[in-house]
Order: structure tokens, then C-alpha cells, then sequence
């Protein structure tokens, strides 16, 4: 028979980690964990599961939170991993919680103390305290085969026939060896990044001086205790003038995800798949019922005003409903931090359902609307009208996927779609989970592992950074302390004071300011006080170079489009050769050793010229028998091979990285928007360069408002990929792209200092 699906079973949103289809359909057709197991495979399906019973219990505990978001967030941080939680988050979720809710934290202790430690064996001896001598054995048994806590905690369930219990020798004697090493508070060297490195990031995003020290005490080496986070929360967590260190810790905190389905109560939420929210969970679909419970009792409490309100349940409910929902699951918006509702519908709203007679003396609609959403850019506020109606889609099922949403990996994993594929006869998961590091105990932020990271020092002093590396270890490790930097330096330009991360224009150069360091982008501009000379000499290119396309390569491996460009962004004569870069071997002469193979390894350095080495090869050994290493390559035949290894030993020319790919078996060159022209489109997407044009590349295209492009007037540009887009010109291309363009300044120096840490 169908199953029969429940209004808001919070393992809802588990199912997209259900590898079988079946299961997933059953899953969403489920009205508790029972329907599941009667067609999934708890030893198959073993993210779905532990995903499942943390969902239930987080539902629970968190539900005491109320309205209180950053109560609620703390501790829905306690359930979001399949591991147990650090002592810190613990201590976070009692600081913030424990004036809110005493029933919340009880319900956290039993959760986290009802967990054996992480290191199974180690816990061998507590078998010993079981009551009975079948569950001693079962346990021995469970400790010695079983890794992940959700099968130990299952298996001991149904070894000893009982649920696990704090006042339970057993369970007690697990909870004490699992305080040994975390007794109550950290015991190991204090992380290189604070508790939360992550959101120290943000606390230099102040505006004030109060709340950049307010966040620094929050997230540096110890929690503030209630106060600070009561001041927090008073001073800034609503404060307009704040919103670019909310909107970071918003980032940090709950990033954007896309997509959003599977909501019972704000349905009006769902089947919007190419949309990001923050918050789109079960918790927060009940949160939003819960907040119009509580404002239908005639006021909405906010920390620093109360609202009186009329009968929501008469007076424009459905608009009520939308503030609720959007509040609680927090579109995404360029610049807002997804809890701030456009102030025309907030006027509107307190207009019509406000209780005027009881406002807070000398308060208007317009002026509680002032402090709570200040603007109408659609850029900085979420409007109703889009969430007041259901999706234009539809109940379309499974058009787009979102395989890291949720997340299906553990604490110190990071999810990445898996984009490379699996080997014939493999289980193929459309997710990988890599190993990394968390920016801080308290942390759920991840960095892959090898990556190298500016955090801020952990002493919390603003404008202190070092450089780490996340190691093997699952740790920040080889940390080296930067310069500090000066982060109330301003810039002076044209007369205007512009403040340390600022950006804004100049003419027509974007320009951003850094610690009092100018850093603008390098394009010849017109303007209306140009003299004719000026203006007759002018090309819209750097230096006024002509648009000529002569390609030269750089030392630094990148393609410029004549000699002269090359030279205005600071290249000396001796530091290019004429010709395209990929049309250079680096294999030849060969700069390897004898039993080893030289590869073309084609980079783009953007360190200072002439400093550090840019090699475009990599020497490996030769090998008589390769290993199985899933890393895909094609041929100039399109046959897919495992790795390089196994392709040369077929003795087959490489086309390029990654799967084989069906459209390309017609070899066509290609004109990429680097200047480079590659061997088919494939290769051009395999080295993530998206395509000006068919052919070999021929022109340079001028990114002016001003000049004609002479020599893309010969290029045929392919059709748009989409009507209706907004297209652009890259620099440097001729032809419009559907898509968005994203222009990045860095500092020279700066990269200078990282390629020291990472050589």
C-alpha cells in the first residue's frame, strides 16, 4: 500500500541522503522513522538514519527555544553532526539558553551525555558495569567491530534491551571516560583560531567599537558569559548600521543553500529549487508556526521593543504568516543577512493590524519600521508579495539536485559534488566527503585539507592574522603570524574619507580600500575632462596599447594579447616569449630526471614577477603497474582512462582532466576567454574556461563605452545560451556570455606572503 505522509515529520529532510531510490521515495512518503525501516537498510543507509534520529531529538530539545533565533541556532549546532558535540558548544548552547529555557538544556544534557566517547575500544572496560552478561558480551562485541557512534548506540539498544540513560551504569560509565577527555571544558592546547575562527572573520566588520569587542569576547578563546551575549544581542544583533558584520556571521553561521521543499507548514516556501535560503529545515518550519502562536496573543516581543499587535488570526493572517515564514527560513539576498523584511510591508502591516492605542509612547508605524527594517532596496530587504503565493513551479519533483544538501558527511568532512564519476561496478554517490578542519572547536565552518587559510589570531586582537595550513591531522597546523594590520586606516581619495574595506569607483576602475592601501583595477578611462590628445590616443586597452592580437606568454604562465599589454601590467622584456602559452611545451627540453616522466601541468601564478619559480610541469615516477586512483583523464581519441598513470602507459596523448565528456568526440578548436586556444570545448571547460567563440582566438576585445572593437567585427559569435539573459563582455572578449562576471582585487604583497608559507 502507499504510505501515508505526516504534516511536518521532521525526517523530512533526511531523505535526499538515502543512496537507494526506493528508500528515498519511501522516505518521503514517511510519517515516522518505522515507515522508513520497513524498506531501507539501516546498514546501507547509514547517513540517512543518523541523520533521522538526530533530526527527532534536535526537534525536541530545540522546540523549548521559542522565538529566541540564537538560542535555537546554538542548539541546532548541537545536532547538525554525526559526532558528539565539543564541550564548547555545550557551554555556548547553557550561556545562551539557560535564562530562555531550563527544559532546553536538560534535554541537551541527556542527548550529548548519552553518548559513548569516540574512541570505542577505549571504552572496553565499561562492558563490565552492564547488568547482565549478555549485554557485556553484545557490548565487547559492538565496541571491538562497530565504528560510528550511530551503529555502536543502536547496537547496544538492541544488544542490552534497553535505551540509553545517564543514571544507567553502563551509559554512566561511558559519559565518565568520555569526560576524561573532554571534562566539561577542553583539555587539549588551545586551537590556532580561537573557539570560532570563522566568525572572529566577521568581527572586524564592526562599525562600532562596542560590538566588534562584544564579538571578539564571544568567539576568541573563551565564551562570554550571559551578559556579553545579552549585550550582543541588545546592541547589535538588530542594529542597522551593523549589517555587514550580521550579514558575515549570518554567512558563517547558516550559508545560503539552494533550494527549499518539504515544508508543511510555510508551504508557500517550497519547490523553488534555483533559490537560496539559510534556513529551509524542518526546525525552522515549526519555529515560524510557533511564532504566530506567540503574536496571536496580541504582541510581538523583539529585545529591544515589544510590538503591539491586533487579532493576527483576522487581520491579514497570510501576511503575518509570510513575515513568520520569511523570518524563520531566511531568503538569501545579496547584501542582507535574510531577516529583515522590506520597510514599505512592515509600514503596511503595523498600519493596518498594529494595536496604535498600546505602541510604546512616541512610537508610529514608521518609526518601529525605522528600527526594525529601515530600507526598500530589494538588494537589503526581503519582499512579501514573492512568498504570499506558492511557487510558480509546482510540485516538480527532482528536476535539480542539491547532493551536500543536506549535508550528508561528518563533523570533519567537507561535502563537494562529486563531479569525477566512479568505477564500473562501484556503489556511485553523487557527493564525496573530503577530510578538513574546523576554524575552531566551536566551529562548523570547514576548510579542506591542504588548504592554506588566513585566520585571526586567537588572542582576538583586531586586525592580527596568521596564515595556517589545515593538515592531515584535522588540525590547523604550521601557523606563521602576519604583520597586524590597521583596520581604522582609511583612504583619501579625491578628497573623501573611505573607509577600510570599502569598494567604489574611480573613473571607471573599480577601486577597494585595505588597511589605508588603495587597490584599483587598471583600466584606461575617458572622462568629460579628457583633452582631445587624450581622447585620440585613446584605446580603451592598458596604456593605450593598439588591439592587436599577437599573443606573448608570461613567465607568470598566463596569455597576454600583445607585447605591449604584457608590458603595462609589469612584465620586462625578458619575462615573456611570443606565442600563446599552451602552445609552449614544457617538456621539451625535458627538465626531469631519468626514471621519472615529465607532465604538462599548465598554471596561472599571480605572485610578483620574477620572486617565485611558476612551473608548468610536474615530474612523477615511471611506473611499471599504476594503482587505481580514481582521478579521470581523456585522450585525443575521447577513451576515459583512470589516471594519467594508466593513460601513458598506453601510450595515448592526453586532451585533457576529467571524464570524457560525449559532446566532444568532433574535435573543433576553440577561442577560451584567457586568449587561449584549446583543442575542443571540453578542454576549454576541463580547464574551467568558459568559450568566447569557435575557431582559433584572433582578436582582443576592448571593454570600453567608448571606441569600435576593430578586430572582433571579423569574429562570429555563437547564439546566446539563453533568451532573455542580461549578457556580458568579459575583458578582453568580444563575445556577450550568459552569466554573471565577478572582478576580485588582491595585493600582490600579500599573495607574496602566502606563496612564502605554502613554498
Amino acid at each position: 500500500g502507499v504510505l501515508k505522509k505526516s504534516d511536518g515529520w521532521v525526517g523530512l529532510g533526511c531523505c535526499e541522503l538515502a543512496i537507494a531510490v526506493e528508500c528515498r521515495q519511501a522516505c518521503k512518503q514517511a510519517s515516522a522513522k518505522n515507515d522508513v525501516l520497513k524498506v531501507c537498510r539501516k546498514e546501507y543507509e547509514n547517513a540517512l538514519f543518523s541523520c533521522i534520529n538526530r533530526n527527532e531529538m534536535g526537534s525536541v530539545c530545540c522546540s523549548y527555544a521559542g522565538h529566541h533565533t540564537n538560542c535555537r541556532e546554538y542548539c541546532q549546532a548541537i545536532f547538525r553532526t554525526d559526532s558528539s558535540p565539543g564541550p564548547s558548544q555545550i557551554k555556548a548552547v547553557e550561556n545562551y539558553c539557560a535564562s530562555i529555557s531550563p527544559q532546553l538544556i536538560h534535554c541537551v544534557n541527556n542527548y550529548t551525555q548519552s553518548y559513548p566517547m569516540r574512541n570505542p575500544t577505549d571504552s572496553l572496560y565499561c562492558c563490565d558495569r552492564a547488568e547482565d552478561y549478555a549485554c557485556q558480551t553484545a557490548c565487547k562485541r559492538i565496541l571491538m567491530s562497530m565504528k560510528t557512534e550511530l551503529e555502536i548506540v543502536d547496537g547496544l539498544i538492541e544488544g542490552c534491551k534497553t535505551m540509553p540513560l545517564p543514571q544507567d551504569p553502563l551509559w554512566q560509565c561511558f559519559l565518565e571516560s568520555s569526560r576524561s577527555v573532554h571534562p566539561g571544558v577542553t583539555v587539549h592546547p588551545p586551537p590556532s583560531t580561537g573557539l570560532d575562527g570563522a566568525k572572529l572573520h566577521c568581527c572586524s566588520k564592526a562599525n562600532s567599537s562596542i560590538c566588534r569587542e562584544l564579538c571578539t569576547k564571544l568567539y576568541s578563546m573563551s565564551w562570554g558569559n550571559s551578559q556579553s551575549w545579552q549585550e550582543f544581542d541588545r546592541f547589535c544583533e538588530y542594529n542597522a548600521v551593523e549589517v555587514s558584520m550580521l550579514t558575515c556571521l549570518a554567512d558563517v553561521r547558516e550559508p545560503c543553500q539552494l533550494g527549499c521543499r518539504n515544508l508543511t507548514y510555510c508551504t508557500n516556501f517550497n519547490n523553488r529549487p534555483t533559490e537560496l535560503f539559510r534556513s529551509c529545515n524542518t526546525q525552522s518550519d515549526q519555529g515560524a508556526m510557533n511564532d504566530m502562536k506567540l503574536w496571536e496573543k496580541g504582541s510581538i516581543k523583539m529585545p529591544f521593543i515589544n510590538i503591539p499587535v491586533l487579532d493576527i488570526k483576522k487581520c491579514q493572517p497570510e501576511m503575518w504568516k509570510a513575515i513568520a515564514c520569511s523570518l524563520q527560513i531566511k531568503p538569501c539576498h545579496s547584501k542582507s543577512r535574510g531577516s529583515i523584511i522590506c520597510k514599505s510591508d512592515c509600514v503596511e502591516i503595523l498600519k493596518k493590524c498594529g494595536d496604535h492605542n498600546r505602541f510604546p509612547e512616541g512610537h508610529s508605524a514608521e518609526s518601529i519600521c525605522e528600527l526594525l527594517s529601515p530600507t526598500d532596496d530589494l538588494e537589503n530587504c526581503i519582499p512579501l508579495d514573492t512568498y504570499l503565493s506558492p511557487s510558480s513551479l509546482g510540485n516538480i519533483v527532482e528536476d535539480v539536485t542539491h547532493p551536500c544538501n543536506p549535508n550528508p558527511c561528518t563533523a570533519n568532512q567537507l561535502c563537494e559534488v562529486n563531479r569525477k564519476g566512479c568505477q564500473s561496478g562501484e556503489l556511485c554517490l553523487p557527493y564525496l566527503c573530503v577530510p578538513g578542519c574546523k576554524l575552531g572547536e566551536a566551529s562548523d565552518f570547514i576548510v579542506r585539507q591542504g588548504t592554506l587559510i588566513q585566520v585571526p589570531s586567537s588572542a582576538g586582537d583586531v586586525g592580527c592574522y596568521k596564515i595556517c595550513t589545515c593538515g592531515h591531522s584535522g588540525l590547523l597546523e604550521n601557523c606563521m603570524d602576519m604583520h597586524c594590520i590597521d583596520l581604522q586606516k582609511s583612504c583619501i581619495v579625491g578628497g573623501q574619507r573611505k573607509s577600510h574595506g570599502t569598494s567604489f569607483k574611480i573613473d571607471c576602475n573599480v577601486c577597494s580600500c585595505f588597511a589605508g592601501n588603495l587597490i584599483c583595477s587598471t583600466r584606461q578611462c575617458l572622462t568629460e575632462h579628457s583633452s582631445e590628445d587624450e581622447r585620440r590616443k585613446f584605446t580603451g586597452l592598458p596604456c593605450n596599447c593598439v588591439d592587436q592580437f599577437v599573443p606573448v606568454c608570461g613567465q607568470n604562465g598566463r596569455t597576454y594579447p600583445s607585447a605591449c599589454i604584457a608590458r603595462c601590467v609589469g612584465l620586462q622584456d625578458n619575462q615573456f616569449e611570443f606565442g600563446s602559452c599552451i602552445s609552449k611545451d614544457p617538456c621539451n627540453p625535458n627538465p626531469c630526471n631519468k626514471n621519472q616522466r615529465c607532465i604538462p601541468k599548465k598554471q596561472v601564478c599571480l605572485t610578483s614577477f620574477g620572486k617565485f619559480e611558476c612551473s608548468q610541469h610536474e615530474c612523477v615516477p615511471r611506473q611499471l603497474s599504476c594503482d587505481q586512483t580514481r582521478d579521470p583523464v581523456c585522450d585525443t581519441d575521447n577513451v576515459e582512462y583512470n589516471n594519467l598513470c594508466t593513460l601513458y602507459q598506453k601510450g595515448k596523448s592526453l586532451a585533457y582532466r576529467g571524464p570524457c565528456q560525449p559532446f566532444c568526440k568532433s574535435v573543433e578548436p576553440v577561442c577560451g576567454h584567457n586568449g587561449e586556444t584549446y583543442g575542443s570545448l571540453c578542454a576549454a571547460y576541463a580547464d574551467r574556461v568558459a568559450v568566447d567563440y569557435h575557431g582559433h582566438c584572433q582578436a582582443v576585445g576592448v571593454l570600453s563605452d567608448y571606441g569600435f572593437h576593430t578586430e572582433c567585427a571579423f569574429v562570429k559569435c555563437p547564439q546566446l545560451s539563453a533568451t532573455g539573459c542580461k549578457p556580458v563582455i568579459a575583458p578582453g572578449a568580444c563575445c556577450p556570455l550568459c552569466a554573471g562576471m565577478l572582478r576580485i582585487l588582491y595585493d600582490k604583497d600579500k599573495l607574496d606572503t602566502f606563496a612564502r608559507v605554502n613554498s
